[in-house]
């Protein structure tokens, strides 16, 4: 045991957590970051056990691969005078196993933390790594939701050796706890699918079994396999079921019998395939509530299309509410689902997605949606009508929102706050949005807006004009302001104010402002999510819950308690946004589910678009950067916080170079390979603004800061990159929505900054550029002509300026050998064009198209070109899933009962 005040590393011991013969954790701090953590030793007379030691590497090598909320994280690995350690997240609160020490679960809970627990094993799965042996004790039940722990056992892509027959290691023992043997029988006998206690090879379907196990006993309080030995134990897992749940407790849904029962199937094909539709299914079951009893349960094996079964559901179910309806007196809340357009999906998370807003009349709603060949469109459903229309010159338009009157949307895509009407017809572009989070529209015609996902709002007229600043961030507390709602009088309205970084959260939260005073406005309620307004209540997001509390919009006052309205509620913490929107005559629209990350695929593509490899596992991705000789990522990576780390391509290892308290994003190399230089968001200074850094590439050394705001401190400073010969650090400066432009500071000398492109009208933006790689052109989009085009111009004298698109660009990218420009169309074709540079003459070749980029996020490149010049590294969101709105008529009604 070690004792506190012993340090290993720059890690402080300071207490024992626990202790189990594979291992002792500890609570630690880390020196250098002043945070508490969890260090978790292999003791000294294990470490020479070959067995030991590839059990505690392979848990490092399994965790490090996994990024989720719901899965304990890695931060280090380490070894000091034969002592091996990792260090992970420090968790407060207690285990599932502690925890049914006093009984069963509240069924609320066993939903929750059950579909946690599955969309964990899910993102284990996905990035190939088997759990098996999960059990209730390497469960954490925390505030943010339940944690997997301990992957010791964990197996990736490398089958297990053979094992011997089962009988060669059990024995007789003491099962009152949970046993792990050691041998080739790998689990915990309790928890065990029938072919691990069988010896045979297990993979994503034992650990589902293992599941169904944890869940039977999370909701009955018993465990569905219980012995005096281990030997019985196995026999019940191969030959015998468990109590039926509801005769345990006859009033657990039926529907969560059938996810249970099917889990624990003894033949592997007759289980759920996959963890995600448990965690589907769990979060169906929470939201439908009582409900779940009436409606048909999903098959594992599903034989129809999915649409299909969605509308036998929304039909028994409208069948069940009719029945309802005639042996209870109105008013009652009434449910109904509304499906996505026929090939579509919706799109309701992420930067640039179009979460449903309802007209003010209640008779129509307005989202976004997409296919696998299109961009997003924004749709319109009247609710009278169940076919969607498309409204063409949408196209990319994400986060609608109505005028007063219900005639007009407003929307935001390619860079502007637009407008269209709701029956169609053409689009007028009102202001610049370059990455916009929400607006609203008064019934003034005034429309208030977030342009920018780190700046305040703004106000503008609904047939434009010059935008005047609507609030004003205070630095010290936030980063961000968002989310804007009017107030029926059509002068004030509430918005979202919170910190990147976390900030206070006693300071985050809905604000009341007023057209008349462009200030930080006045807290209303701590929260950590949109709202919006009807019938006298404020509707908001609640852990994973819709909850609505009575206010008072003259006062600007709250009063009584929160009321729940729905029990999961999608909520994307990305952009601190949930899922639901309401209407002042009684209805309530919502995605069913909880907290939703951002996952991204880094597929490498060649020149006709064909998929020829993988830079990883999906995951919360914000752009990547290839180093110079190609062996090597550097990545931003993490949701709502990401950090900068590197990716080697050709063994797989990761590095983590940057940690809290900062969000970090646009990564790029030093010329040598050695560095890596990023943006460090609400940085070391605590300012509104952002930061240079960088950092060696191998993780060592102390983070460099590169450069600062001069002057302001709402100035952001953002895609730092170096010039081929050292001399110059390049970055882009940006003050609100427009005023961005491209400087350079000399690596040397007085290091005095210059500018090297400016925006050519006080309208017009720069919005990303790229260095050639002989370090003698910039190229660079820019929206002087008022559509973003790609330009290049001489560096550093910026002499000279040649036009290389010719109907919109963006994100310019070089070739390596410098003799072809690469850029992303408005119509998400990447185009390639040939350039010839001799002496001070630059010539540009015709464009040509290569292939389809479907999406382009906002904090980082969609793209990158490798260095071999033959493949590109696409940010690949995933397919949308077609799952339902479940819409909410006269959601009052239990409020006043």
């Amino acid at each position: 045991m070690l004792n506190g005040g012993s340090k290993l590393g720059p890690y402080e011991i300071l207490s024992p957590l626990g202790a189990g013969g594979m291992g002792e954790v500890y609570r630690a701090r880390d020196t250098r970051l002043d945070r508490t953590v969890a260090v978790k030793i292999l003791p000294r007379h294990l470490s020479e056990q070959p067995e030991a030691r590839e059990r505690f590497e392979r848990e490092a090598r399994a965790v490090s691969s996994l990024n989720h909320a719901n899965i304990c994280q890695l931060y280090d690995v380490g070894q000091q005078e034969g002592v091996h350690y990792l260090v992970m997240e420090y968790l407060e609160g207690e285990t599932l196993a502690a925890r049914l020490i006093k009984g069963p679960l509240p069924l609320e809970q066993v939903l929750r933390y059950g579909a946690e627990i599955a969309d964990g094993l899910d993102k284990a799965h996905r990035s190939g790594v088997v759990h098996r042996d999960l059990k209730p004790g390497n469960i954490m039940l925390t505030r943010s939701g339940a944690k997997l722990m301990d992957f010791g056992l964990a197996k990736t892509a490398a089958p297990p050796k053979p094992a011997s027959h089962l009988s060669a290691t059990l024995t007789s023992a003491d099962v009152s706890h949970p046993l792990t043997a050691q041998g080739t029988v790998l689990g915990t006998y309790q928890y065990m699918s029938p072919e691990q206690v069988e010896g045979r090879e297990a993979d994503a379907r034992s650990d589902i079994f293992s599941l169904g196990a944890v869940l039977y006993e999370m909701t009955t309080g018993k465990r569905a396999f219980e012995g005096k030995s281990q030997i019985s134990i196995a026999s019940a897992i191969l030959e015998k079921e468990p109590e039926p749940i509801s005769a345990v407790l006859p009033l657990a849904p039926p529907a969560l019998e059938h996810v249970v029962e099917s889990c624990i199937a003894k033949d592997p094909e007759a289980r759920w395939q996959s963890a995600a539709d448990i965690t589907r299914e769990l979060r169906w079951i929470s939201s439908a509530g009582s409900r779940a009893g009436q409606v048909l349960p999903l098959h594992p094996h599903r034989k129809f299309p999915e649409r299909a079964l969605w509308v036998t559901m929304a039909t028994l179910l409208l069948a069940a509410l009719l029945w309802t309806i005639l042996r209870r007196p109105l008013p009652a809340a009434l449910r109904t689902y509304l499906l996505p357009p026929p090939d579509a999906a919706f799109h309701f998370t992420g930067d640039l997605s179009g979460p449903p807003a309802l007209s003010p009349d209640g008779t129509q709603v307005a989202f976004s949606a997409r296919n696998p060949k299109e961009r997003d469109f924004i749709w319109i459903r009247a609710l009278d009508n169940t076919t969607p229309r498309k409204l063409p010159g949408t196209e990319g338009g994400y986060d609608p929102f109505w005028s007063a009157d219900g005639r007009t949307l407003g929307f935001f895509a390619d860079g502007k706050l637009r407008k269209i009407a709701a029956a169609g017809g053409p689009v007028t572009a009102l202001a610049d949005a370059p990455n916009a989070r929400g607006g609203c529209w008064s019934k003034d015609n005034l429309i208030v807006y977030a342009p920018d996902y780190r700046d305040g709002l703004w106000s503008v007229g609904a047939g434009g004009g010059t935008p005047r600043p609507a609030t004003r961030v205070d630095s010290s507390k936030h980063t961000t302001h968002r989310w804007p709602v009017f107030l029926p009088d059509g002068k004030h309205f509430l918005f979202l104010a919170t910190n990147h970084v976390g900030g206070v959260p006693a300071q985050n939260g809905i604000y009341l402002a007023s057209l008349d005073k462009a200030d930080g406005g006045k807290l209303i309620l701590a929260t950590d999510s949109s709202v919006d307004y009807a019938s006298g209540y404020l509707l908001f997001h609640q852990q994973t819950s819709l909850v609505a509390q009575r206010f008072d919009p003259a006062t600007g006052a709250l009063s009584g308690d929160a009321v729940t309205i729905a029990g999961d509620v999608e909520y994307d913490s990305g952009t601190w946004h949930t899922t639901f929107t309401v209407s002042p005559d009684g209805l309530l629209l919502y995605e069913p589910g909880t907290a939703k990350l951002l996952h991204v695929d880094m597929t490498l593509m060649d020149r006709a678009g064909k998929v020829v490899g993988h830079a990883g596992e999906p995951d919360s991705y914000f752009g990547a950067r290839p180093s110079p000789d190609g062996k090597h990522l550097a990545v931003a990576l993490g949701d709502p916080k990401p950090d900068i780390w590197v990716f080697n391509l050709e063994n797989g290892s990761r590095t983590r170079l940057t940690f809290e308290p900062s969000s970090y994003f646009m990564p790029a190399w030093s010329p040598d390979g050695q560095r890596v230089g990023f943006m460090a968001q609400n940085g070391p200074s605590g300012t509104f603004g952002s930061t240079l850094h960088a950092r060696l590439a191998n993780g060592s050394g102390q983070d460099e800061l590169l450069a600062v705001p001069a002057g302001d401190p709402s100035i952001s400073l953002t895609w730092p990159q170096w010039s081929p010969d050292g001399r110059y650090l390049l970055y882009q400066q940006q003050s609100g929505p427009a005023g961005t432009s491209v400087w350079a500071l000399p690596t040397s000398g007085e290091r005095k900054p210059f500018p090297v492109v400016l925006p050519q009208t006080p309208q017009s933006r720069i919005s990303y550029f790229r260095l050639s790689p002989q370090g003698r052109w910039l190229a660079y989009s820019a929206t002087d002509s008022g559509r973003e085009e790609i330009y290049v111009t001489q560096f550093p004298g910026s002499a000279g300026r040649w036009q290389v698109s010719r109907e919109g660009g963006l994100f310019p990218v070089w070739r390596q050998d410098g003799k072809e420009l690469y850029y992303l169309g408005l119509d998400t074709q990447l185009r390639a064009v040939e350039v010839k540079a001799e002496g001070s003459n630059f010539s540009v070749g015709d464009p040509q198209t290569l292939f389809t980029i479907k999406n382009a996020f906002p904090l980082g490149s969609p793209y990158e070109a490798m260095p071999d010049g033959q493949r590109f590294l696409v940010m690949t969101p995933p397919e949308s899933t077609a799952s339902p709105l479940l819409l909410i008529q006269n959601w009052t009604a239990p409020l006043n009962h």
